[in-house]
């Protein structure tokens, strides 16, 4: 439930748990109406642990169940605080330090806020679910994030679109490193390799197609940068932010790449708007069910 909460932020919620927990509240039940997230009936109780239980389905849940928040064992106030420090592009390394968690914790919540953002997008089934790119699995609504074993070694690839206002990334379906690779040589569509981003000169209706490369052999054929296409020259616009970003990509497999775009995606077509409650909106938000 996508709720943009228009008063100002106060600053308590990012100390005092109760605040905190009352500002969650109000992006995931509207009018405080509780329902049931298997069934969604309105006939629930509550119990002595403070759970609900639906009266139709007999689900217990709490307030987070089947949320994005409900991931990582974050308190409230850690939440709301990891929320803000990812508005402002804090890498997981410091807003681990800056919430005394570990890396790890504040890697996966980070990595939770962008699977949310990739579900509010518009091609979202195109990208999550266990045969998507990104290998995204949910137990029910849990989130399960494959382990670097599992993940399937694909490499996706995306065109990027600028149309002023708006900017578009899109998943090409049936492309892979290897259709980049075919291009460049049979077809001289111009190609940079930045570390291990690849991207190319124009393609059909595409500014620039995009992938992140790993281990892949067929890499080593790219021409390393600097850059060198026509996009790079005199493009203020949504390449430019993006671009200026690559480097921070360090380390960013092929599988978690495009988690990184779409958030680049949504930073720069809401760069007028305020990203701290979009985003507690999205975190707020009920996981998909997807199969």
């Amino acid at each position: 439930m996508q709720q943009e909460l228009e008063t100002a932020i106060p600053d308590e919620i990012f100390v005092d748990e109760a605040a905190a927990r009352r500002y969650l509240l109000k992006f995931c039940w509207k009018n405080h109406q509780r329902f049931c997230p298997r069934c969604r009936s309105r006939r629930n109780y509550r119990l002595n642990n403070g759970r609900r239980r639906c009266a139709r389905c007999r689900y217990t849940f709490h307030d987070f169940s089947g949320r994005w928040i409900n991931n990582c064992n974050l308190s409230c106030t850690q939440w709301l605080r990891l929320v803000q420090l990812f508005e402002t592009e804090t890498t997981a390394r410091t807003a681990s330090k800056e919430l005394g968690i570990s890396y790890n914790t504040a890697y996966k919540a980070m990595s939770t806020l962008r699977f949310a953002i990739v579900a509010h997008a518009l091609d979202a089934r195109q990208l999550l679910g266990p045969n998507s790119p990104l290998g995204l699995s949910l137990n029910g609504r849990a989130f399960q994030s494959p382990s670097a074993t599992e993940e399937k070694q694909v490499t996706p690839v995306f065109g990027i679109m600028d149309r002023g206002t708006w900017a578009f990334v899109d998943l090409i379906p049936g492309f892979d490193l290897e259709t980049l690779l075919h291009f460049s040589l049979s077809f001289q569509l111009k190609t940079v390799r930045l570390g291990n981003v690849i991207y190319t000169d124009r393609y059909q209706r595409y500014d620039t197609l995009i992938c992140c490369v790993g281990n892949d052999p067929a890499a080593d054929y790219f021409r390393v940068g600097p850059h060198g296409l026509p996009i790079d020259e005199n493009n203020p616009g949504f390449w430019h932010y993006v671009s200026s970003r690559l480097t921070k990509f360090h380390g960013v497999t092929p599988q978690r790449f495009p988690l990184y775009l779409k958030e680049l995606e949504l930073r720069y077509n809401s760069r007028h708007k305020d990203l701290f409650p979009l985003l507690t909106g999205f975190l707020c938000d009920f996981a998909p069910e997807i199969d």
